[in-house]
């Protein structure tokens, strides 16, 4: 399996067979370029502009905004409800969790992540293999609440998104804020995956834009 970050809440996951998922694909309104990448499915963690352009993705997929499982051949794709503040929703709404279960690997995307996990909601999650999380603040968890999620969960891989770059024109905190909690991360341009070749130790990785 690779995993690419093609920007903010956005990545691009390919299985071993080939199959594509895009998560929380945005609009030109960001500042990256659109993720305009062909895709099997399209995962949508809420209906806000910048994670909900689906229109932008070629190929047709198959669009997965709802919660409860949704099966796609040898893909699995669950719904967990969650919030995108910490007032449960009366500010920005509901928000998404979504666990994608492949090729013997559970991947966590959060969406925009408002609040850090009751227990009942760490425990329906799961083992997570790899987790993609918010670090921005502002709209989500701020770095700090991400770093306790990240306790919370004990991911194998966390990948950080949903952060201030040059290319955002955001009100939210750059990378490095969550990346102090971290000081033994990575950068990599891909994430390559194997069920059996997880690592023991947790390993925070800053993928680099996917230059498509």
């Amino acid at each position: 399996m690779q995993i690419h970050w093609l920007g903010h809440a956005c990545f691009l996951v390919t299985t071993g067979s080939g199959k594509r998922i895009i998560t929380d694909p945005f609009d030109q309104r960001v500042g990256y370029p659109p993720p305009a990448v062909p895709a099997d499915i399209v995962t949508v963690s809420h209906q806000h502009f910048d994670h909900n352009a689906v229109q932008v993705v070629p190929g047709g997929p198959a669009v997965v905004q709802e919660t409860g499982e949704h099966v796609f051949g040898d893909i699995k794709i669950t719904g967990h409800p969650s919030y995108h503040d910490q007032s449960r929703g009366s500010q920005r709404g509901e928000n998404i969790i979504f666990v994608i279960e492949t090729e013997g690997l559970r991947l966590c995307h959060v969406g925009d992540l408002g609040h850090r996990l009751e227990d009942d909601r760490v425990k329906a999650l799961g083992e997570i293999d790899i987790l993609m999380i918010p670090v921005g603040g502002y709209y989500t968890i701020d770095a700090a609440e991400a770093a306790a999620v990240v306790e919370q969960l004990a991911p194998a891989y966390v990948l950080p998104m949903h952060y201030k770059t040059a290319s955002l024109d955001l009100p939210i905190a750059p990378v490095d804020h969550f990346l102090r909690y971290f000081p033994e991360h990575e950068e990599r341009e891909v994430l390559i995956v194997e069920a059996g070749n997880l690592p023991v130790q947790m390993r925070v990785v800053r993928l680099t834009l996917f230059k498509k």
